[in-house]
């Protein structure tokens, strides 16, 4: 929350602007100086919860409003969106539909037209629907092959993260490589040294399954993408998180310490892993953190609760004033 209150002035789009969540997330982001918030709704049903909610930002005043019914730059969103879209089946009638009904669209072009330096949506809706529409008109960073979700877990023990929690099925060893580095990449975004292991039902060689020889794979790869990550694997997960029983069965581990960083074979058993560990324990779930887009951009789930939003508001603007840094360095 300090670094995103040092950064002051980013501008970040909400999709779901009409909800709750978002606009008691809105008046907390405002009074903490975390963000400059712009919210897509109809104004009539936002005043109206406001009200009701009994919050005390207004539109036009606190926060930028943007009525997906009636906004002045309907015409230029639409040829956006036909540009970006018009080789993927996306008619310019549909693409004026979208741009009426469609908020994580409008919040999608108005980020790449540098309306907003973010974007959160995901609170209403599949995760897969704001994903593909999210991949079409951001797009990827140069150096991505596909999208991933990093989970943050924060409980006694301190913080760990898993990967790939809600996008890719089954990843290549190749797709598991990147999303390690991307997700190392992020972790220290929060001032920490990332540890990973990449899990399996095989402990250092015990099995040579295709699953065991994929993260086998990864880990080779990791070591050539980014040889100073700690990355080890592929290993069971008690060997990855108790220091005492990995030497037992390896000594000679590349990690040191426990790990921080657990890649999950396949998005079963990433997204039920998260899901059991939220359920059985008070630990404090950050995320899902979109991995891969050419500009901040980020899904959550209906479960998100407003304290959610303002946490994952916190990290896109830091992500965008780091991104902007590395922009105007290079």
């Amino acid at each position: 929350f300090s670094a995103a209150r040092q950064v002051g002035g980013k501008r970040v789009v909400y999709a779901d602007g009409e909800d709750e969540r978002v606009l008691r997330a809105a008046q907390v982001v405002i009074e903490e100086g975390i963000a400059e918030p712009i919210l897509i709704g109809r104004p009539h049903v936002v005043e109206t919860r406001l009200r009701r909610y009994g919050l005390r930002i207004r539109a036009g005043t606190d926060f930028e409003l943007v009525n997906p019914e009636d906004d002045p730059r309907y015409r230029d969103y639409v040829d956006l969106l036909v540009s970006l879209t018009g080789r993927r089946g996306i008619t310019p009638e549909a693409a004026r539909t979208l741009v009426r009904t469609n908020s994580t669209v409008i919040a999608a072009l108005a980020l790449v037209r540098g309306e907003a330096d973010a974007m959160i949506c995901g609170l209403e809706g599949r995760f897969e629907r704001h994903l593909r529409n999210v991949d079409v008109i951001v797009g990827r960073r140069s150096d991505a092959i596909d999208l991933s979700a990093l989970s943050m877990l924060i409980s006694d023990r301190g913080a760990i993260f898993l990967t790939d929690t809600y996008v890719t099925v089954d990843p290549t060893a190749e797709e598991l490589a990147e999303m390690t580095v991307l997700a190392a990449e992020e972790i220290r975004r929060f001032g920490l040294e990332p540890k990973a292991a990449l899990l399996s039902h095989s402990n250092f060689g015990s099995r040579d399954s295709a699953s065991a020889l994929k993260m086998r794979r990864a880990a080779e790869l990791i070591h050539e993408m980014a040889p100073d990550l700690q990355a080890d694997g592929e290993m069971h997960g008690d060997s990855a998180l108790s220091v005492e029983l990995r030497n037992r069965v390896y000594p000679h581990s590349a990690l040191d310490g426990e790990a921080n960083l657990l890649v999950f074979p396949n998005l079963d058993a990433a997204n039920i892993a998260l899901t059991t560990i939220k359920s059985m324990t008070d630990a404090l779930h950050v995320g899902p953190i979109l991995l891969g887009t050419q500009l901040p951009a980020h899904i959550l789930t209906p479960s998100v609760t407003s304290r959610g939003v303002v946490n994952m508001t916190a990290l896109a603007v830091v992500e965008a004033a780091q991104r902007s840094a590395a922009r105007q360095g290079q």
